[in-house]
């Protein structure tokens, strides 16, 4: 089932997300209306929190970009091809590397494209959709997604790595997603 994005402006969206445990109700279901939502709304990520969950709970699927990439930009990122995952209960448990610049978006700030400096390299444990527990290393446009993802669940978004000039001047279009007067090809639910 395709669910509606909570789009900017909405608290759930600022607040810390909770972790739940493995008998969470109706988690398979939940997994894949994500991935369903996701997909419909061409996006390479999605956390709970854009689907009004407080959880600790987004997947991803890098794959997707580099499909879409320029014949000259493959073999540029070191996570090619990509790969889909589910991320339970994650925590970041370093950062490292240099930081880098890529131009990000998001499904709850429709229209909006920003470049964003990250580091280029993450350690995080997790759960995955079975409740097997993991620490990896992720690199690339893959660790990207995942710091972007992540940040849902902290209360984080994309705009707040932006210097304050630059918030500034988007405040406008902001102002406008946050009253819904924007059109997107997706379903998306709007603060009151």
């Amino acid at each position: 089932m395709i669910l509606p994005i909570v789009a900017y402006g909405a608290q759930i969206l600022r607040k810390t997300a909770h972790e739940i445990s493995q008998d969470y109700p109706h988690l398979p279901k939940l997994i894949e209306d994500m991935w369903e939502t996701m997909y419909a709304s061409n996006g390479v990520g999605l956390a709970a929190p854009q689907i009004n969950k407080n959880i600790r709970l987004f997947v991803i699927d890098s794959s997707q970009i580099f499909e879409n990439m320029e014949d000259d930009e493959h073999g540029k990122y070191p996570d090619e091809p990509g790969f889909k995952k589910v991320f339970i209960n994650a925590h970041i448990q370093e950062l490292n590397g240099d930081e880098w610049s890529y131009n990000e978006g998001c499904l709850s700030i429709p229209k909006i494209r920003e470049d964003v400096m990250r580091p280029e390299e993450i350690v995080i444990e997790y759960y995955d959709e079975t409740f097997v527990k993991h620490t990896e290393i992720f690199n690339g446009i893959s660790a990207r997604i995942i710091q972007h993802e992540y940040d849902h669940i902290e209360g984080k978004l994309f705009i707040d790595y932006l210097k304050p000039l630059k918030k500034k001047l988007l405040q406008s279009k902001l102002n406008d997603i946050h009253k819904g007067k924007i059109k997107v090809d997706y379903k998306m639910v709007f603060p009151k």
